[in-house]
């Protein structure tokens, strides 16, 4: 499970992509050419002040590509240094979702699909081919089911009234705002919440964006949750194969997290710790109802 990204001082951070089209079994990457360093690589660029790690592989990919794309896994992040500071670039595989105007600049001169063998030849650091092996580790298209805990809503002590009705407070509010922007790296077409006021919330941005409804259910409730009744539901949603968020509660989503985790692929480590902070989500991907991995991030 991926952990959410420290940013320790002086740590240059940058964000990337390995971009596919084709057939999942045997596709094409998009290759760069930067006549600035005149080698060949894969899109990335660095963070800008305050910018989210999805955020800014979103931007980067598009900049130095013209594509905008759909995020699947996470791959290992490359370490390296820079003038003696230390740069970590994270990166995800992406496959093609729109493409956009041209790129402006001159960062890039050419960009080729490529086979994977073809790429490795090409490739000008070994890094990028070991991003090619960790490409193919795993099923390349999967489908995002994200788990979202809801946005700072002030203390509960002092709320007074129905607990259900407490709302955002001003930091949960930048949170959903910021999420609308992330969730567009997976877009979620169905989306199911708790119908406390604060989980509906965390989604209604994202949903005005792009037009979608917020189903509510009460078996993502803290008054409403049942161990048995609550996992079909999410589960139901591996099974329907759609890119879908749920916004529950801290009470109630490590649960769910814990047993969808239990549909792996592989024999890898279990999931051990499934807290989320407020206003972090888990991303689960998963093909055939299996899941591929798990990512966790904060916003």
């Amino acid at each position: 499970m991926t952990e959410p990204h420290a940013r320790p001082i002086g740590l240059i951070q940058a964000a990337g992509a390995v971009v596919w089209r084709g057939d999942p079994s045997a596709p094409e990457v998009a290759v760069i050419h930067r006549p600035r360093y005149d080698d060949w690589t894969f899109p990335k660029g660095k963070l800008r002040p305050g910018e989210h790690v999805i955020e800014g592989c979103l931007r980067e990919v598009e900049e130095e590509t013209g594509l905008r794309v759909l995020l699947g896994r996470a791959l290992p992040p490359v370490h390296y240094l820079v003038r003696g500071r230390l740069k970590r670039v994270d990166y995800w595989a992406a496959r093609v979702a729109e493409h956009g105007p041209a790129p402006a600049g001159d960062e890039v001169d050419e960009l080729r699909w490529l086979p994977l063998d073809e790429a490795r030849e090409l490739l000008t650091f070994e890094w990028d081919a070991g991003l090619l092996r960790a490409l193919t580790a795993a099923p390349l298209l999967t489908t995002p089911l994200l788990f979202i805990r809801h946005g700072s809503a002030g203390n509960r002590q002092e709320w007074q009234g129905d607990d259900d009705r407490r709302p955002l407070d001003e930091a949960g509010e930048a949170q959903a705002d910021g999420l609308a922007r992330i969730l567009t790296a997976y877009r979620p077409s169905v989306l199911l919440s708790s119908p406390s006021r604060r989980c509906v919330q965390t989604l209604k941005p994202y949903a005005l964006r792009e037009g979608y409804e917020i189903r509510r259910e009460r078996l993502l409730s803290e008054t409403g949750y049942d161990a048995r009744d609550s996992l079909r539901l999410v589960l139901d949603l591996l099974d329907d194969g759609l890119p879908a968020a749920v916004c529950s509660h801290g009470k109630v989503l490590p649960e769910l997290l814990s047993a969808v985790a239990e549909r792996r692929f592989d024999e890898g480590a279990r999931l051990t710790d499934t807290h989320l902070s407020k206003g972090a989500f888990a991303v689960a991907h998963h093909a055939g109802g299996r899941i591929a991995s798990i990512e966790r991030y904060v916003v």
